[in-house]
């Protein structure tokens, strides 16, 4: 076909964040707390996010869409970073220019994961800043509620919280449920542990699906460099090895019987890639039946990698080499996304080999049928997040 991929359907990016404006919290959060609600001081000239009187990063540090340098070198706030990252209007701007139809929106202050409000430490101001987040995507959303897809954060440090969350946000429009691959890292039970099953079985009867975003446990050593490799080689690694976490996620979901006590929930894997996916499930298939895990859960009906086939999916961004086997082996489960505006993401910069989008398919897809393209880029994303085409 000359028609190009981007312009024969409505693309859906599957991965992108909002970086939070300024006002998300001081806003919508009772005053009575004081400083201790997330806000931005300026500092030497530089925007930063502050909790009480700790610093908690900054809008720059994860905004590099259009920036000249790489990290440790970020812009220094919001007067240097696209107004579509935090502007509802100016992303859908955006959107149109690179012939995006719809995007699924992830948090960063709060954390990918939703750790990052653990960090507010007063467990009612806690619960409140979730809710005004997600109460904020509502609001940011409205520009357009059928292309911006907003998504879930939780207080997952408290499962009946987490149910009534699930709810109240499904009710305003909702399209998936963030949760963290590694709750362990925060005082929590592990992925498999059946404490989860109330949030999973809230999220199964709203119709909605659960993200699990990589980086969504300790990150700290991304920035903290202990092996004095130097400061972006070993930013690059850890953000390399970030994508990792999913595979220990995905393994937990299939050995831990979480796909199959919920069959009719959908899980996402975002931003981990999918090349290594048949090497990974083979091996799981492999380990069940050498292992006879079948014998100990009788109620296990399914291979690993046949329950992934039903209702678990990846999204890649990078990948060419290896993309067509990966596509081919699961042409129902995967989907694309771009990250922006992060620094990995997708958008191009002067200082980057990021390639624009539209560019980036028109390469990566190659020979693919269009039958598989089509449900990659536009068909299983809409069924998975509710979008009207």
């Amino acid at each position: 076909m000359s028609e190009k991929i981007f312009d024969r359907y409505k693309v859906i990016d599957v991965d992108t964040h909002i970086t939070e404006p300024p006002d998300v919290w001081t806003d919508r959060v009772a005053s009575k707390w004081g400083n201790k609600v997330p806000h931005i001081r300026r500092v030497e000239g530089r925007d930063m996010w502050f909790i009480g009187d700790e610093p908690a990063g900054g809008p720059g540090f994860y905004t590099m869409s259009g920036h000249t340098g790489t990290f440790p070198d970020v812009p220094m706030g919001y007067d240097d970073i696209p107004a579509a990252s935090y502007d509802a209007k100016a992303r859908l701007e955006l959107m149109d220019e690179e012939s995006i139809y719809a995007m699924v929106l992830y948090p960063n202050l709060g954390g990918f994961g939703s750790g990052g409000f653990l960090r507010l430490e007063e467990p009612a101001l806690m619960l409140e800043c979730v809710q005004a987040y997600n109460d904020f995507q509502v609001d940011w959303s409205s520009a357009d509620p059928n292309r911006l897809l907003p998504v879930t954060a939780l207080p997952f440090w408290d499962v009946e919280a987490s149910v009534k969350e699930i709810e109240r946000s499904a009710a305003k429009g909702h399209r998936a449920v963030l949760f963290g691959s590694r709750p362990e890292t925060f005082g929590q039970p592990p992925l498999a542990h059946k404490h989860w099953d109330p949030v999973w079985a809230a999220t199964q009867a709203a119709g909605l699906s659960i993200s699990f975003h990589i980086g969504s446990g300790d990150i700290s050593d991304i920035v903290d460099d202990k092996s004095e490799m130097g400061t972006k080689a070993n930013f690059s690694r850890g953000g390399s090895l970030a994508l990792l976490d999913n595979q220990n996620c995905l393994a937990n979901l299939l050995f831990g019987g979480v796909c199959a006590r919920f069959p009719n929930l959908d899980f996402v894997s975002v931003e981990s890639g999918v090349g290594w996916l048949q090497c990974v499930l083979e091996m799981f298939d492999w380990q069940w039946v050498n292992g006879d895990v079948a014998k100990e859960h009788p109620e296990y009906d399914l291979l690993p990698s046949e329950y992934f086939k039903r209702q678990v999916y990846g999204s890649f961004w990078f990948e060419k080499r290896g993309i067509e086997g990966a596509l081919e082996a699961f042409p129902n489960n995967l989907m694309w996304e771009t990250d922006y505006p992060h620094p990995t993401s997708q958008y191009p910069s002067p200082n980057s080999s990021a390639e624009h989008p539209a560019d980036y398919a028109e390469k990566a897809f190659g020979n693919v049928p269009d039958e598989v393209i089509r449900g990659v880029v536009q068909d299983t994303p809409a069924r998975i997040y509710g979008v009207e085409l």
